[in-house]
């Protein structure tokens, strides 16, 4: 195979990870969340330093508690060097208690080790730099936007 072909290609297979790491997370698959990462990569979010199998239910325990959840992974940039590769990408995330207390929204970065073993790319070492947060009210907006709606489908609003 190519050699620029088969970069491309693990460039693809290792963003399809960070957007995995992003869909599982939001939707609690713990299984899901554990394959981004190889059993021993090490990890180390701040709040937590560790081996990823002890990170994995840790975080989906915390995530739990939250009733929406949001994660972003973006701008990745790859630097593969055989079956290893440098990963650096920006991260957004967010998500509501559902009660009065305010959401907060984080962002940061995240800087990736992988490695391709038996032929499957995963995480090997993530160091998360947290560069800021937010604190907001989540506003609930149904009425707001069942009358937007009915200006569109009516032409004027009905409530």
């Amino acid at each position: 195979m190519d050699n620029q072909l088969k970069e491309l290609l693990d460039k693809q297979a290792i963003s399809e990870i960070l957007q995995r790491y992003s869909r599982t997370m939001d939707w609690l698959d713990e299984a899901g969340q554990a394959s981004c990462y190889w059993p021993d990569a090490h990890v180390d979010y701040g709040f937590f330093s560790g081996r990823a199998d002890e990170f994995v239910p840790m975080v989906m325990v915390h995530e739990q508690k939250a009733v929406k959840r949001w994660h972003l992974v973006t701008g990745e940039i790859i630097k593969i060097n055989g079956n290893k590769a440098e990963v650096e990408s920006y991260g957004i995330s967010t998500g509501s208690s559902g009660n009065d207390d305010p959401s907060n929204m984080y962002g940061g970065r995240y800087l990736d080790e992988f490695e391709k073993r038996n032929g499957e790319w995963r995480i090997s070492k993530r160091m998360y730099i947290l560069d800021w947060k937010k604190s907001y009210t989540v506003v609930f907006i149904y009425h707001t936007l069942k009358r937007v709606r009915m200006r569109i489908l009516y032409g004027k609003s009905k409530g």
